[in-house]
């Protein structure tokens, strides 16, 4: 059943838009992939474009309305006759008409209100790129984070080798009767914990797939992978100092942008608000017919002819007093701008405050980095005399274990150092220069 509702699902979807997952994925494919189809970037795509219908619709305002109307009417005892005389009797009336009005002046609040569809279009936008934006720093992150717990498994791995050959060199010394039952039964327990921690490594590693597959809205994620990379840090990284980035950083981020624009808008809801205080001037034009079914001996054409009519007028509204709805109008418009000066303040502070965590980040990984380096060659160095020793019969097992455990925790600590320092300079340089790149 599973099976089915899979198919079934995967042929609903169109055919350019199913995955290829014949080849392992490039942290490039994968984030195209994010950004034509996780469901965050996808709405936003679709709040800009109703956007963009706004627009649209305040350009047109200008033009005139026009309308046809079409009326059937019955009346029954004394009614007007088509004579313009009362008289008694069922008449019935049919109208015909069209009529076109045009606002000329509305206080400037139609070319206002354009000016403000025009910048909400814009500031929509930019919020689609920051949605962009957020998208690739995720996948990127995920995509770290499996080549991460790539490189546990391989650690993992190597640990159950190291004990499989132990068992097996203890299980040829047993025979020969240089070991014990006891060693050779406390390596087993040793080889048997390492699977374990094998089998929970690529547990882990299918997990991190699986996140970084349902980030990128794949309708399937089996035989997903990706192009594995060696996360190893980047040498001779000039970070800057937070400050250069954030100078350079507010004047390009999309968040910024669509804040910035959105207080521009606001001068535009004021003036809008402003406008009920002029007066309004609009045209209006129409014609129409009139038949008239008894009270009248012309025929139908004939009376559609003579009752045709046309009109046309101006008129001018005077706002005289409209209880102060305009005067709060326009206090409520201001209040708005100064809550959106707070709104830009506020995501300006939100971006310092990022880069300087990322900055941070970036800093303590290296050391970390640096330090996980000098830790892991001195493990390795530790586990090989011990090991030597271990096999001449000058160290226990416990030892043995001990000096193999410390190595294995260095070189898992190196890994997740240098994944960490991976990630956080890429993020010091999407924020420097709006790419990112591993």
């Amino acid at each position: 059943m599973k099976a089915l509702l899979l198919a079934l699902a995967l042929l609903a979807q169109p055919t350019d838009s199913l995955p290829d997952l014949s080849h392992p994925w490039s942290l490039k494919e994968c984030t195209q992939w994010a950004l034509e189809h996780n469901l965050t970037v996808v709405g936003q795509r679709l709040q800009a474009e109703n956007r963009n219908v706004e627009r649209n619709t305040a350009e047109m305002s200008w033009l005139p309305s026009l309308n046809g109307q079409v009326s059937e009417n019955m009346s029954f005892g004394r009614g007007l006759g088509g004579n313009n005389t009362y008289e008694y009797g069922n008449s019935a009336t049919t109208g015909f008409s069209v009529g076109s009005s045009m606002t000329l002046f509305d206080g400037l609040a139609t070319p206002n209100r354009i000016k403000l569809a025009r910048i909400n279009l814009d500031a929509a936008t930019e919020d689609l790129e920051k949605a962009r934006d957020d998208i690739r720093v995720a996948v990127a992150k995920a995509y770290v984070q499996v080549l991460y717990n790539l490189e546990i498994e391989d650690v993992a791995r190597h640990q159950v080798s190291i004990d499989s050959l132990q068992v097996e060199r203890l299980s040829g010394m047993m025979g020969v009767g240089k070991s014990s039952k006891a060693q050779l039964s406390q390596q087993k327990a040793s080889l048997a914990q390492s699977k374990v921690t094998l089998v929970q490594a690529q547990n882990n590693v299918r997990a991190a797939v699986l996140d970084l597959a349902q980030l990128l809205e794949l309708p399937s994620w089996d035989g997903f992978s990706i192009v594995r990379i060696t996360p190893d840090a980047p040498s001779n990284i000039v970070l800057g100092h937070p400050d250069d980035i954030y100078a350079d950083a507010v004047m390009d981020r999309p968040s910024i942008k669509a804040e910035e624009l959105r207080l521009q808008g606001t001068e535009r809801s004021i003036e809008i608000a402003k406008s009920g205080y002029y007066p309004s001037l609009s045209l209006s034009a129409g014609l129409g017919t009139n038949y008239y079914s008894t009270f009248w001996t012309a025929g139908f054409w004939d009376q559609l002819g003579a009752n045709f009519a046309q009109y046309v007028g101006l008129s001018l509204n005077i706002p005289i007093f409209n209880k102060f709805q305009v005067r709060n109008q326009v206090r409520s418009a201001k209040i708005q701008q100064e809550a959106q000066k707070t709104q830009l303040r506020r995501v300006q502070q939100s971006l310092y405050k990022e880069i300087y965590q990322a900055w941070n980040g970036a800093v303590a990984a290296q050391a970390k980095y640096d330090a996980s380096i000098e830790a892991s060659a001195a493990a390795q160095d530790a586990f090989s005399l011990v090991e030597a020793r271990y096999e001449a019969g000058a160290a226990t097992i416990t030892e043995f274990s001990d000096a193999r455990n410390r190595m294995m925790k260095a070189q898992s600590d190196l890994v997740q150092a240098s994944c960490e320092y991976l990630f956080q300079t890429a993020l010091v340089g999407f924020y420097r220069t709006g790419t990112l790149e591993l």
